[in-house]
């Protein structure tokens, strides 16, 4: 009876067993459940692509975020082969991948593009883990996780173009750290300051000269911490000598940028400095011949203006001379030799006037044929900046087949840039007046007229006639010469100059005809 009481007793100890046995078992399923549940609503929640694929690519399963990313629902891409959906492009990179893979590596990451089913492709970044039977080995399926980055892809490819234009652009660019180093010059930087292509970094005063190099620490770089950028003149050492550039100094802004750290973009305005002052050179000629000019017509006028008087002279000489000749015994006889002189001064200075004049009229231009279009924009350029600072746009319009004319450069630019100028007077504070403009056409065969056009008052009619008369200004403090100047050159390189009568639309028209360089003959045809 004890046995079998025993018995029982050890019977009911290992059901027990069992039963605690059961009771963790079953708690370990429910945490597998959960823990199932959990993974399961956090491949769901995550806005990453979660798949699963058999050997051959073919979709097993699809977490909803295909949804959002591709526009599949996760059923429609169920059976349905991943390498159908990559661009031509990228699946055989992939599948040179796939062996290495499936046989080796179990691991790998992969950026591609994925069709969408709208059509259009989607850069995705790719981790994918191959799991295997742990038995056989045998390939059961490859895991995936798979991001959006075409806008980071979108991005880097917007830096690498960027990168592109930056390192072949023209401009000298130059990065720059808080320690006054140059980590960062582009190929035209490395080769104006002659560093090699792996250089490290080199200061700044390398790149420099010293009164840039103290205007950089005095007023730019404390400029650009306050405001985040400058843009001035300076100049950088070169191999022949100090380069003037245009700078651009631009703080670096943005994640991942250093504090201090800036970007230094350099132009060389080297040419455009000497255009400058080959400008100023050549306004100064233009100012000097317009001096001479000026002097010529005033040496013309005198010559007008005396040769009465001077005649007059002449005839009382040459009378008191008569007189003496017809009466020898008179007292004025002593008078013969200073009269004489004076005929013979007066003679010579009207022979000396008359050759100043025609000096005036004839001997100042030299014409040749000429490209107007040359000419207009040299003119234009002259008057350009007076046209920016009175806030008046300067517009010229030439045909390109128009032929070259015969005339005096010099003396035509002249012309031309006192006819803009005396336009820009006149609409400079008119109200509606905003524009000058130079246009041109061919006239006749061997003529082309070029015509300059304000919007100001206009000539008054009672003026029209005089306007090229010398001292004539329609402004209190105008001299009166330019006009008369202009017309006076015109004419010796044998064209006109004239104002066009007055229109409806307001303003000064003044025309310039001007000779035109004969068609070359064509060659003569041969039966």
């Amino acid at each position: 009876m004890a046995e079998h009481n025993e018995t029982l007793r050890g019977m009911a100890a290992r059901y027990a067993a069992l039963e605690e046995d059961n009771r963790r078992l079953s708690a370990r399923v429910q945490r597998l459940e959960d823990e199932r549940d959990h993974y399961q609503w956090l491949a769901e929640s995550t806005t990453d692509l979660i798949s699963r694929h058999a050997r051959d690519g073919t979709f097993l399963y699809a977490s909803r975020a295909a949804r959002s990313l591709l526009g599949y629902e996760p059923e429609e891409l169920i059976g349905v082969s991943a390498y159908d959906l990559f661009h031509p492009s990228d699946l055989a990179d992939l599948l040179n991948k796939s062996p290495r893979v499936y046989y080796h590596d179990g691991f790998y990451q992969q950026t591609y593009r994925f069709r969408a089913r709208a059509g259009h492709y989607v850069w995705f970044e790719t981790t994918s883990r191959t799991r295997r039977d742990p038995d056989t080995g045998e390939l059961i399926d490859i895991l995936c996780v798979s991001r959006d980055v075409s806008r980071r892809i979108r991005a880097e490819a917007n830096r690498e173009r960027l990168a592109r234009v930056v390192e072949s652009t023209t401009d000298h660019v130059l990065f720059m750290d808080d320690h006054e180093r140059l980590f960062y010059a582009n190929e035209a930087a490395r080769r104006l300051l002659r560093l090699p292509r792996e250089s490290g970094t080199a200061p700044l005063a390398a790149a420099y000269t010293m009164g840039s190099l103290a205007e950089l620490r005095d007023i730019v770089l404390p400029a650009v911490a306050r405001y985040g950028s400058w843009s001035g003149e300076l100049e950088m050492r070169g191999p022949s000598g100090p380069i003037p550039v245009l700078s651009v100094v631009m703080a670096h802004q943005g994640p991942g940028a250093e504090p201090g750290h800036v970007s230094l973009l350099n132009r060389d305005i080297g040419l455009r400095k000497a255009a400058e002052t080959q400008a100023r050179r050549h306004q100064e000629q233009i100012a000097h011949a317009n001096r001479l000019a000026t002097t010529g017509e005033f040496a013309s006028n005198i010559a007008h203006e005396l040769n009465q008087p001077l005649g007059a002279i002449a005839n009382y000489a040459s009378g008191a001379l008569l007189k003496l000749s017809a009466t020898p015994d008179l007292p004025a006889e002593a008078l013969r030799l200073p009269l004489e002189r004076i005929s013979d001064q007066v003679a010579r200075l009207a022979e000396r006037l008359r050759h100043i004049r025609a000096f005036v009229r004839k001997g100042q231009t030299c014409p040749r044929p000429v490209a107007l279009l040359e000419v207009v924009d040299a003119a234009c350029r002259l008057c350009e900046w007076q046209f920016q600072q009175a806030g008046v746009s300067l517009e010229h319009h030439l045909p390109e087949a128009l032929p070259r004319v015969i005339a005096d450069p010099v003396a035509l630019e002249q012309v031309l840039v006192n006819l803009l100028l005396n336009a820009l007077e006149a609409s400079r504070d008119y109200p509606g007046a905003e524009r000058v403009s130079l246009r041109a056409l061919q006239s006749g065969r061997r003529e082309v007229t070029l015509t300059v056009s304000d919007q100001g008052p206009g000539v008054p009619s009672a003026e029209a006639d005089r306007i090229f008369a010398p001292f004539h200004s329609g402004r209190p403090e105008g001299l009166g010469m330019g006009l008369a100047i202009s017309h006076s050159l015109m004419e010796a390189m044998g064209s006109d100059l004239r104002l066009l009568p007055a229109t409806g639309s307001g303003g000064a028209v003044f025309a310039a005809t001007l000779l035109a360089e004969p068609a070359p003959l064509a060659p003569a045809r041969h039966p």
